[in-house]
């Protein structure tokens, strides 16, 4: 068991240098478009890419079935919005993979009738769906971090302050003092909730760099499939970088497995 979880690990890291070599090759192609390069230099570009590509697809086959073993394992969870967002995720996945898988067929001739930009179209609204669940998930979390934060802070705040049924020294009666917020305005009151709030956003993410990682990830490659899918073009130079910057995130978790965000 420690043998195949070592050889996935690895597989897994292989496949993510491949993944940030090909948005390296797109962001290149892009920068040296716009420098005016030789034709035959962007060919070169392009034809290291679609290696890459074709490389990445070689590397993924198993990983259908791994996807829905994932799913499997997510099904008991006991939150039912995590259980929601992980599991129908993983299914996503499953389908991404097995439309990219066909695609590999049809790419190295074996299904030489396959329509290519349809199933290409099929396998990246997967994606999107799956990345879609992912930010729902992270965005989930993030706020149930918040919600514990915020009671925590309140709970010191109470503790810390002086008890407001101490007598005056005077007369020996409760000071009546007004709140401060009744005396606000309401835009000045909704500036310092949405302050609170950011500040609170804040302190969660940088107390949880796991989650932080998955939701840069996931936000880096949400413009991909919309990219692809047309839904909102970007640009190949956009692309790239977005995808080199996820891959390089993806690479720190699979070498560093404790930012990897669970379950």
């Amino acid at each position: 068991m420690d043998s195949w979880v070592r050889f996935s690990s690895q597989s897994q890291a292989k496949e993510r240098v491949f993944r940030a070599a090909q948005y390296a090759c797109t962001l290149l192609g892009y920068t040296l478009q716009r420098g005016g390069a030789r034709p035959e230099l962007l060919s070169t570009i392009k034809q290291l890419e679609a290696h890459m590509s074709l490389t990445r697809k070689l590397m993924r086959l198993g990983n259908s079935a791994e996807a829905l073993e994932a799913a499997k394992r997510t099904v008991h969870l006991s939150d039912c919005v995590l259980r929601l967002c992980i599991t129908v995720a993983h299914l996503n996945r499953a389908m991404y993979f097995a439309c990219d898988n066909i695609l590999w067929a049809g790419k190295t001739g074996l299904l030489p009738e396959l329509d290519q930009n349809k199933w290409s179209q099929r396998s990246f609204r997967y994606y999107l769906f799956a990345l879609i669940l992912n930010l729902t998930r992270d965005a989930y979390e993030v706020r149930l971090l918040m919600e514990r934060e915020s009671r925590c802070s309140s709970a010191k705040s109470f503790s810390s302050a002086p008890s407001s049924l101490t007598p005056t020294p005077e007369n020996g009666e409760f000071p009546l003092t007004p709140s401060p917020s009744s005396a606000m305005s309401p835009l000045p009151m909704l500036t310092a909730s949405l302050n609170k709030q950011f500040c609170l956003l804040i302190t969660v993410l940088r107390n949880n760099p796991p989650l932080l990682l998955d939701l840069l990830k996931n936000l880096c490659d949400v413009f991909i499939p919309l990219d692809r899918l047309g839904l909102y073009p970007t640009g190949s130079g956009f692309v790239g970088a977005c995808g080199l910057t996820s891959s390089i995130l993806s690479i720190l978790t699979i070498v560093h497995p404790w930012l990897k965000l669970k379950p």
